[in-house]
């Protein structure tokens, strides 16, 4: 029998599977916490998300679980997501439509930024302008994302224009309209959070761009022709060549 007999949206759950492979291959992970969702029908309610205590470097397309943002007996399925996980990204999926992939992590740079008393991700080079304008930060952290707390973070990614949240003292959430949108966005995050922790470093003056350069950068960034599915299109190649069991 074929094993994708019965995988819905079997092309979804290959693409979400090859970021959890990539996001450890870039060691962006920690242990068997952070989450990755895909809603999967129109009104953005259903969604795919990794099973509890899985490490991502061990995620497949068949692990993903399928759930329901408005069932409220989730958490009494025997294949229950960590209960973070239904707390901040059902909430998001229950409010936001527009966020189709969510993606929470704890990387070393973003959450080096989410620990900062000023948060903020200045434009100071092409890679930070992607996000000028277009990121909040949470300064009001109010413990473990469970039910209160995850309704609360989802009312600040309201804005569709919002694609990146910095969760003060916690770490950092993306979204995007595909699982190619939200991880190259979450890439170029950890990127952009590297290259301004280590330019304060050099305790020396920042070269941040001109708000008319930094916005137009950015619209240029949204409209790139192909780029985000080029990137995760090529890291798919690279996991088929060398760890394909991704897409089991």
């Amino acid at each position: 029998m074929n094993r994708h007999t019965n995988m819905t949206f079997l092309d979804q759950r290959q693409d979400l599977a090859a970021a959890f492979r990539w996001t450890a291959r870039l060691d962006m992970h920690e242990a068997v916490a952070n989450h990755f969702s895909l809603a999967v029908n129109p009104e953005g309610t259903r969604f795919l998300i990794n099973p509890n205590g899985r490490h991502f470097s061990r995620i497949t397309a068949s692990s993903l679980i399928e759930i329901d943002a408005n069932d409220p007996d989730t958490m009494a399925r025997p294949d229950a997501p960590d209960p973070t996980a239904w707390g901040l990204h059902g909430g998001i999926h229950r409010a936001c439509p527009h966020a189709r992939c969510v993606m929470h992590v704890h990387s070393v740079h973003a959450t080096v930024l989410a620990s900062l008393a000023d948060s903020r991700l200045p434009a100071i080079d092409q890679n930070s302008a992607m996000f000028h304008n277009r990121h909040v930060v949470d300064d009001h952290y109010g413990g473990m994302a469970f039910g209160e707390e995850g309704a609360r973070c989802a009312t600040l990614l309201s804005d569709p224009k919002t694609i990146a949240m910095v969760m003060g003292n916690h770490g950092v959430l993306i979204v995007g309209r595909t699982v190619a949108e939200a991880f190259n966005r979450l890439y170029y995050f950890e990127r952009a959070a590297e290259t301004y922790v280590r330019a304060l470093q050099t305790g020396r003056p920042l070269r941040v761009l001109p708000d008319e350069i930094a916005e137009k950068t950015a619209r240029e960034w949204e409209s790139y022709p192909g780029f985000a599915d080029a990137h995760l299109s090529e890291l798919r190649a690279i996991l088929d060549a060398e760890d394909a069991g991704y897409a089991s």
